[in-house]
C-alpha cells in the first residue's frame, strides 16, 4: 500500500500536470499563439550595419566566368554562408542562370537549407557526413562527395530509396586535405562505378595553387581519368578549376569549372585584378550609419589603450560596426571608410561593435549619414580595403556575421 504522504505528493503532481495541460489547451483554443509558437520578429535599429547584395553584379560575374572558360557549365560554390551573402540568397540569384549546372556547399545544414528554400538544381555536399546523414541527403536529393569505401552504405540507401544515388568522387592529387590518394583512386572508382545503386556524376580534385606543382597535379588527374575512361567507366563531369585556377591554367577547365570567389566579384590575388582576364564586379557592400560625432581637443585620446591621440582639435565619428560583424580589427591599420563620397581613415582600434574614423578639422559628416566599409566602387572594393590594412580579402567575405540584415538590390 502506498504511504499516505507519497500518495499526496503523487496526487499533487497529477493535479498540477492536469492543470497545466488544461490551461494550455484553453489558451490554444483562443487562437492566440504561445511564445513557443509565435514566429520570431527581427527588429533592427536603423543604425545597425547591413549587407547589400547586388544581384546584377552576381549575374554579370557568372557570364564572365562562362565566357573565359569557353561556356563550360559552372558548379557554383556557395559554401561558408554563400561567401557572406547568405547561402539561400546566393542560390536564389544563381539557380535561374543557364550557366549554373549546380551548387556546392561544405556543411550539410547549408545543403538542407537550399532544399527547404525550394532550390531544385543539383546540390553537391563537399563536406563530411555519416550514414545517418546519408539517408537524409538521399531523401532531399543532395549529392555526396565521397572518397572512402562507402559503396555498401550507398547500396543500402539506394535499395531503401528505390533508385541509384548520384555521387562525385574526390581525388587527392597532392593537396593532402581530403580525397582518395590518386594512386589508390582507380580501385575505389571501379568499385563504385560497378554498383547498381550508384551513379557516378563527377570526379574532382583541388589544386594546391602552387603554379608549378599544379601542372603535376593535373597530369595525375587526367592520367587517372583517361585510364578509367578507356576501361569503359563513365566518370561524369571532371572538374578541378577554382577561381585561382581561372587566372593561371587554361588547360585545367576540363568539363566544368568549380568557382566561388570570382562569382562574388573578388580577385583573390592583387595581380589577377590587372591581368585583363575577368572583369569582376564585387557583389556585396557592408554599410552602417554614423551613430555619433564629437570633437576631440588636441591631446585627447580615443580607443582602447589610448590607441589614437589627437594632434590638434579633430572631429571623429563613431560607426556601430566592429569585428563581431566581420569588419576586421586590422582595419585600424590603414583602411578608409567612405561617407558622403569622401574617404576617411579608420583610427584607434576596431572593437567588437564600434569603429572610429577621423573626420578632420570640420564636422563634415552628421549622425545618420551612411558609411561604407566596402562595396563595388573603386577605392572601396574589398581588395582595396585588404591592401590598405593588410587584412585577408577572404576574411572580408567569409567572416561576415550571419545575423547581419541582408538587402538584395536588383
Amino acid at each position: 500500500m502506498v504511504p499516505l504522504r507519497r500518495r499526496a505528493v503523487y496526487t499533487a503532481l497529477v493535479n498540477r500536470r492536469t492543470f497545466v495541460e488544461s490551461s494550455l489547451a484553453a489558451f490554444a483554443a483562443t487562437g492566440i499563439p504561445s511564445l513557443a509558437q509565435a514566429p520570431a520578429r527581427e527588429i533592427h535599429s536603423s543604425f545597425d550595419p547591413w549587407l547589400e547584395i547586388n544581384a546584377a553584379h552576381l549575374r554579370a560575374n557568372v557570364q564572365e566566368v562562362a565566357r573565359l572558360s569557353g561556356k563550360r557549365p559552372i558548379l557554383a560554390v556557395i559554401k561558408n554562408n554563400g561567401y557572406g551573402l547568405g547561402v539561400a540568397n546566393a542560390a536564389a540569384v544563381l539557380e535561374p542562370r543557364p550557366e549554373i549546372a549546380g551548387l556546392a556547399v561544405v556543411k550539410l545544414n547549408e545543403a538542407v537549407t537550399l532544399r527547404d528554400r525550394g532550390i531544385k538544381k543539383p546540390v553537391l555536399l563537399m563536406g563530411p557526413f555519416d550514414e545517418a546523414n546519408l539517408r537524409e541527403m538521399v531523401a532531399r536529393e543532395i549529392m555526396p562527395m565521397v572518397y572512402t569505401p562507402i559503396g555498401d552504405a550507398l547500396e543500402r540507401e539506394a535499395a531503401r530509396a528505390g533508385h541509384a544515388i548520384p555521387i562525385h568522387v574526390c581525388v587527392d592529387t597532392g593537396i593532402g586535405r581530403v580525397g582518395i590518394p590518386h594512386t589508390q583512386a582507380a580501385a575505389l572508382i571501379r568499385d563504385l562505378a560497378a554498383r547498381k545503386g550508384v551513379t557516378l556524376m563527377g570526379v574532382m580534385m583541388t589544386f594546391t595553387e602552387d603554379p608549378v606543382f599544379d601542372q603535376e597535379q593535373l597530369r595525375r588527374f587526367v592520367a587517372l581519368c583517361d585510364a578509367l575512361s578507356q576501361a569503359g567507366i563513365r566518370l561524369g563531369a571532371r572538374h578541378a578549376a577554382s577561381t585561382y585556377t581561372l587566372f593561371l591554367h587554361d588547360n585545367a577547365w576540363l568539363d566544368m569549372s568549380r568557382v566561388g570567389m570570382a562569382l562574388y566579384g573578388i580577385y583573390p590575388e592583387a595581380s589577377f585584378r590587372t591581368a585583363n582576364r575577368l572583369a569582376l564586379r564585387p557583389v556585396a557592400a557592408l554599410r552602417a550609419r554614423v551613430a555619433y560625432i564629437k570633437q576631440l581637443p588636441a591631446g585627447a585620446s580615443a580607443g582602447y589603450e589610448r590607441a589614437y591621440v589627437a594632434q590638434r582639435d579633430t572631429w571623429i565619428a563613431t560607426l556601430p560596426v566592429g569585428h563581431t560583424d566581420g569588419w576586421p580589427r586590422e582595419a585600424a591599420k590603414g583602411a578608409r571608410v567612405r561617407i558622403n563620397g569622401r574617404l576617411f581613415p579608420v583610427i584607434a582600434s576596431v572593437s567588437a561593435s564600434h569603429t572610429l574614423v577621423e573626420i578632420g578639422a570640420e564636422p563634415l559628416v552628421q549622425v545618420g549619414h551612411v558609411a561604407t566599409m566596402w562595396d563595388w566602387e573603386d577605392g572601396s572594393r574589398p581588395e582595396d580595403v585588404a591592401a590598405a590594412c593588410g587584412a585577408s580579402v577572404y576574411d572580408l567575405a567569409m567572416h561576415l556575421n550571419p545575423l547581419l540584415p541582408r538587402r538584395i538590390l536588383e
